[in-house]
């Protein structure tokens, strides 16, 4: 068994993916698995995986796999799970890189706390200005219950940090069920994988690690692009909400997973120059109609304690429906 698996999907990044293999090949070893997935890309980005693949079976365990279909970031995740074979896991996007003896670094902080999981911090890169983004979460190397992190409700807390790549994974949390993503999700994938990681894994830890290059701006990633993919976020959303309706505590955990969603909607409707008109219209279709599904106590409660600016655009989404229902 590998001590750790990377998972690295790859689509139609041609531009980046040497950069992001060269840094793979600086965090060698014969103990890592480097599982690469080409989620069916029309470029060049196949013939560089192939010939990277070969490459790095010098140095390290390389196992590459093609989509036969692209399937989207969380079916690519997926099928990198299903096929890697670490103790430790984690992920990386196609697109960005990491330090030279990061890995090294990062397994050696799982193993010494021993928990299920930990989080790090990471670089985000726009052209050439470099952030730093901190985990928030204030107490660091310490072994802690990942339910309890959740909250409060009116705070960035750790289900707000949702990027997979910024962290590791212990093997048993795949066997738990806990690591999958929701196949076919276009975007906001990482939101229900977070949720549920908080609510049912049973221990994590926060390390000031920085070794991840988050690559921002990119013209191909979904998030500069306003097509009918991106409203996936929707049926991320519903699923965070259905999921923690379910949960036992989830008078207290409801009104956090509302809150989010609602900031959410109205970043989306905010910025709606980026969308195509028919997606746009669209965009406030749906989200009205998610409006109406949230828990209404929860949400009512969320409303008068959100911004007036954003309050009053999602209370006009809820008359809407309201106003539909009544002349129909």
């Amino acid at each position: 068994m590998p001590k750790l698996s990377v998972i690295v999907p790859f689509y139609n990044v041609q531009q980046y993916a040497p950069d992001t293999l060269r840094s793979l090949r600086l965090n060698a070893h014969p103990d890592f698995e480097f599982v690469l997935v080409d989620d069916h890309s029309k470029d060049e980005t196949p013939a560089i995986l192939e010939r990277a693949a070969e490459q790095l079976s010098d140095v390290a365990q390389v196992r590459y796999l093609r989509h036969e279909k692209n399937g989207g970031l969380a079916t690519a995740r997926n099928t990198g799970l299903d096929a890697a074979r670490g103790e430790y896991l984690t992920f990386l996007d196609g697109d960005d890189w990491v330090a030279p003896g990061y890995y090294a670094q990062l397994v050696a902080a799982i193993e010494e706390l021993g928990c299920d999981f930990v989080r790090t911090d990471h670089v985000q890169t726009t052209a050439r200005a470099r952030t730093v983004h901190r985990v928030p979460h204030g107490r660091r190397r310490e072994v802690l219950d990942p339910r309890e992190a959740i909250l409060p409700a009116d705070r960035t807390t750790s289900v707000d940090y949702a990027y997979a790549w910024a962290g590791a994974y212990h093997r048993r949390l795949v066997d738990r069920g806990l690591l999958h993503f929701t196949d076919g999700l276009r975007t906001a994938e990482d939101r229900p994988w977070i949720w549920k990681l908080h609510r049912e894994a049973e221990s994590f830890a926060v390390v000031s690690l920085l070794g991840v290059f988050y690559r921002r701006g990119v013209a191909s990633s979904l998030t500069q692009i306003g097509d009918v993919r991106q409203l996936d976020f929707i049926r991320a959303f519903d699923q965070v909400i259905e999921e923690t309706a379910k949960d036992p505590d989830a008078d207290r955990l409801l009104p956090k997973a509302v809150r989010t969603y609602c900031a959410i909607i109205a970043h989306h409707l905010s910025d709606q120059t980026k969308w195509e008109p028919a997606v746009a219209k669209q965009l406030r279709t749906m989200s009205a109609a998610a409006v109406r599904r949230m828990p209404q106590r929860a949400l009512g409660d969320v409303l008068d304690t959100m911004d007036l600016d954003r309050s009053a655009q999602l209370r006009r989404l809820r008359r809407r429906i309201t106003t539909a229902k009544a002349a129909a």
